[in-house]
């Protein structure tokens, strides 16, 4: 393991720490009195009286024989003041000389105990009288500096860094918090919504033997004791709804679900959704149940029925507008899908600019021209309603147009957030429909549903008229958090496998920086940037090319040096 210069002095400070008899990462209790924000918004109540924080230092000012730091616990940050003859009443003054000055850093968690006051520019302070090392650091934290005219400098911005060690993010980005704060605000405010509805929250498996409740491709493992295949859920809705035939008329989860798909700003591979499933209602029900429930989020989350994602105001008060889809698709495209065939729609599909073939059902078919051609019209919350059957297995046939079923999707700043059916519960035409997608799958459709044997043998048993709904949480938070990109909400997003990093040397490092900046380049051009000696040059890039860094190239013009990468 290469340490770099601060890693290496800090290490050598832990164990100055130990020589000293300070043990840097103690196992009691550290009980605290309050926490920053319980001080600076009541400062009246703590004013000149002793309090115990714990926290952060994120920074420091030492100025002699007294110095300012700022501490951060889990409520907020606040400036610390340091007086050598407070914290070292007697003649040893080792505690602020030597500990405080020369081998505590930035980062190191501390514990501060002192009096409550203000200083002469009004800032809320603590007048420290005794300070204790929690944890040593050994790590330095990004330096984020603010000048004069609050610009921000050094702020930790890169995103992969950011998903790859939130923990630093979190850290020194206070935003990167608010969101996640928010976003247990909002599962809080949904499950309030419901339980004050009487709705029951329950648990349903995550390693299922079929992957049913959606049309996706599933994560597949093995049970080595059962000797049988097993899949990580893509839904979980046929279980709950067996959860209905069971005899609960109301029963909601939030599910953490899988798909082995494509990773992108809006899909990652491990989700959160929450499916509601209620019996003897239908989906003109659950499309008013969605507008008050979706009204209440924003409010609680917000203050606001309005809410900013990127240049929009998305209104969450209701009612929302509803178009059938295939008014949609006819608006937006000038095509009428009413009753055309799947020849027909390959045809359009080319038409319109879009890939399409013979392994496509009409359902996949209709839903891919309206993803790309009319999804993004819809800014404002709209229920897109009344789905082909094709494109609906689990929902149950309109009312009044047997080629139609009784599903919305509500679709706010051009994304899908929820789906929402009248459940199908009639068990034959539910084994008719499977079997319609075992065809699909036969043709290569690796989307397709499954047979669930055991849910057909369950609605034989009669499921009440049943209304469900699943809701994308992650989508919801990040349009109520503002946030365009799914991995801003997820606290640990799916990343592709860390690239190791490469032990360089110092001149290595500064070629490799002139070569990032200007590849290819002429051998003797890097040579004369560099302003290494003919034998550090030659040293270095050999052990450029040696680490696969870099590789010489021998072209008519002359030799050059590029990036392997």
């Amino acid at each position: 393991m290469q340490l770099s210069e601060q890693e290496i002095v800090r290490r050598e400070s832990l164990q100055k720490l130990r020589d000293l008899g300070i043990n840097p990462y103690p196992a009691a209790q550290f009980k605290t009195t309050a926490t920053v924000k319980q001080i600076v918004t009541n400062f009246a109540k703590y004013e000149g009286k002793e309090v115990v924080l714990a926290g952060r230092m994120m920074s420091r000012r030492i100025m002699g024989s007294a110095s300012f730091a700022e501490l951060k616990d889990g409520s907020g940050r606040m400036q610390i003041y340091i007086n050598r003859d407070e914290v070292c009443p007697t003649d040893d003054k080792v505690m602020y000389n030597t500990v405080f000055k020369k081998l505590m850093d930035m980062g190191d968690i501390i514990g501060a105990k002192g009096a409550v006051f203000k200083t002469k520019v009004g800032e809320v302070s603590i007048r420290v009288n005794e300070l204790t090392l929690l944890s040593k650091s050994l790590k330095p934290l990004p330096v984020v500096k603010k000048d004069a005219d609050g610009n921000i400098h050094d702020a930790l911005t890169d995103p992969e860094l950011r998903y790859r060690q939130r923990y630093v993010d979190l850290i020194v980005n206070d935003h990167v918090k608010d969101t996640f704060i928010k976003r247990t605000k909002i599962t809080n405010a949904i499950r309030q919504f419901f339980n004050e509805r009487d709705y029951l929250e329950v648990e349903t498996p995550i390693l299922q033997p079929i992957p049913g409740g959606a049309a996706a491709s599933p994560f597949i493992t093995h049970h080595n004791a059962l000797g049988i295949p097993l899949y990580l859920r893509i839904a979980n809705e046929l279980y709950l709804k067996r959860l209905i035939v069971g005899g609960f008329d109301a029963v909601y989860e939030f599910s953490k679900d899988f798909r082995n798909e494509g990773m992108d700003k809006t899909h990652n591979p491990e989700f959160t959704v929450m499916e509601l499933y209620v019996a003897y209602k239908d989906y003109h029900w659950m499309m008013d149940m969605t507008e008050q429930l979706l009204e209440k989020v924003a409010i609680e989350s917000n203050n606001n029925t309005t809410v900013t994602f990127g240049e929009h105001n998305i209104n969450f008060k209701a009612p929302y507008a509803r178009v059938p889809i295939l008014e949609a698709i006819k608006k937006h495209t000038g095509f009428d899908l009413n009753g055309k065939n799947q020849a027909e729609l390959i045809t359009i599909s080319k038409k319109l600019g879009l890939e399409a073939d013979e392994t496509m059902g009409i359902g996949k078919l209709i839903d891919e021209i309206f993803g790309e051609k009319c999804e993004h019209h819809y800014i404002q919350p709209t229920f897109i309603t009344d789905y082909p059957k094709e494109m609906s297995p689990l929902c149950k046939e309109h009312r009044d147009d047997a080629r139609l079923t009784e599903r919305f999707e509500l679709m706010v700043a051009g994304k899908e957030l929820a789906n929402a059916y009248t459940e199908l519960n009639d068990p034959i035409d539910q084994r008719e429909r499977f079997e319609e997608q075992l065809k699909l799958s036969e043709k290569g459709d690796d989307e397709a549903m499954f047979i669930d044997q055991d849910f057909i043998r369950a609605l034989e048993y009669g499921m009440p008229p049943t209304s469900g709904i699943g809701i994308g949480i992650d989508r919801l938070v990040m349009f109520m958090t503002n946030n365009d990109s799914i991995q801003e909400v997820l606290f640990f997003p799916q990343m592709r496998p860390e690239k190791k990093q490469v032990a360089m040397t110092e001149e290595e490092k500064a070629v490799f920086e002139i070569l990032k900046n200007n590849t290819p380049i002429l051998l003797n051009d890097l040579k004369s940037q560099s302003g290494l000696s003919n034998k550090k040059w030659d040293k270095t890039i050999k052990g450029l090319t040696k680490l696969k860094l870099a590789k010489v190239d021998k072209t008519d013009d002359g030799l050059f040096v590029l990036l392997t990468e």
